[in-house]
């Protein structure tokens, strides 16, 4: 029975199409990702946010996006809306430079996928997506930003303890005596 299941199998595989070998790309490192040149349009959202961001100018980065626009950091809800982004980044900002890693873009969608950093050399501190929409005058704004850093912060979380099992042939845990009871009154 076992070898007619075989020969069956093996038979199918034989009659079935062939296709070409799949080959996996080599894993790569975050760190070893080459980063893209941008066409000027979509390379000026990244340079527009890079610099609300350093001077810290929370409306000049709500700007950037669409109206509906989200920004969807990790660790908290949603911000949707310029007047929620404006709010999310009134304490956001500092150094930060942005690269690209891939990009697509057509009429009126577009994306980007990238690293981030404090430095250029910390680039790859963390990565991000940003959702585009085009205006109808060419201007591309952000509908969503995602991002998220490369590290958890505080390092992994530590190992769950093992549970407390006594060794096999252990009389089992000693069960403590009831209470006395009370002295009689008057004793």
């Amino acid at each position: 029975m076992r070898r007619t299941l075989l020969l069956s199998a093996l038979l199918a595989a034989a009659a079935a199409p062939s296709l070409p070998a799949q080959t996996p790309p080599p894993a790569r490192a975050a760190d070893t990702l080459p980063i893209v040149a941008l066409p000027p349009e979509l390379d000026r959202v990244l340079r527009d946010y890079e610099r609300a961001w350093q001077a810290r100018d929370a409306g000049g980065l709500a700007t950037l996006f669409a109206e509906d626009g989200f920004v969807l950091s990790g660790g908290r809800p949603p911000a949707r809306g310029r007047a929620a982004i404006r709010e999310r980044y009134l304490r956001a900002g500092g150094p930060l430079q942005l690269r690209a890693l891939a990009y697509a873009a057509s009429d009126s969608v577009g994306w980007i996928v990238g690293t981030y950093g404090q430095t250029a050399e910390a680039v790859r501190d963390g990565k991000f997506v940003l959702a585009l929409r085009r205006l109808p005058g060419g201007r591309w704004l952000i509908a969503a930003d995602m991002d998220n850093p490369n590290g958890r912060p505080g390092g992994p979380p530590p190992p769950a303890p093992p549970p407390a099992v006594p060794p096999p042939g252990a009389p089992p845990p000693a069960v403590p005596p009831p209470p006395a009871p009370p002295p009689p009154p008057g004793a």
